[in-house]
């Protein structure tokens, strides 16, 4: 999943903007999947393309909203891999980390302006990204306001969110019989 959500509580909160295809996460695996850097994406991107430079130009999807799309320039890097194969693979990582990141900024900064927001805490597996991260503290830095990231050993496995999310609904005494079952894609706030 790839949301902005505006979290007014901790069991209240409204959708701002989401991926309508691929999820920057599963962008990050299959785009190193198909360069060769293997399972899980995000680390190995991560890592390669400290060592590149970003100046390969990708194309950025934009919405009037604050949606995202990313399956758009995980074609696009795919299909410049396999046209180049002996493309620079670290700047391949670097222009794709910047155009993501880039895309994730732009929303961000629309929705501080248009919400009036005073903090942003990312959360998942991407929010391990170091420049992700770094430009997210530039943003805080720019805009006067806090950035929070949870601890990288945490953003591994959804596991400690959906734990977290389930503590705070028993705290306030929503609980769910002991029989209810999985439904894999519920949908957030459902």
């Amino acid at each position: 999943h790839t949301h902005l959500v505006h979290i007014k509580d901790y069991k209240k909160f409204e959708i701002l903007g989401k991926t309508r295809d691929d999820a920057i996460g599963e962008a990050f695996d299959k785009v190193a999947r198909v360069i060769g850097l293997g399972y899980p994406g995000g680390p190995k991107v991560d890592k390669l393309a400290k060592e590149g430079t970003p100046n390969i130009t990708l194309p950025k999807t934009r919405f009037e909203n604050l949606d995202f799309s990313f399956s758009g320039i995980k074609t696009a890097v795919i299909n410049l891999h396999h046209k180049t194969p002996d493309i620079n693979k670290a700047d391949l990582c670097a222009s794709f980390e910047k155009a993501t990141t880039d895309m994730l900024i732009t929303n961000t900064r629309k929705a501080i302006k248009q919400y009036n927001i005073n903090k942003i805490a990312l959360a998942g597996g991407v929010s391990a990204n170091s420049y992700i991260r770094s430009c997210f503290t530039n943003l805080g830095k720019e805009l006067n306001i806090d950035v929070y990231y949870p601890e990288l050993k945490l953003c591994t496995d959804n596991a400690a969110m959906i734990g977290s999310a389930g503590y705070y609904r028993y705290i306030h005494g929503d609980l769910s019989e002991n029989t209810i079952n999985a439904v894999p894609n519920l949908k957030i706030g459902e």
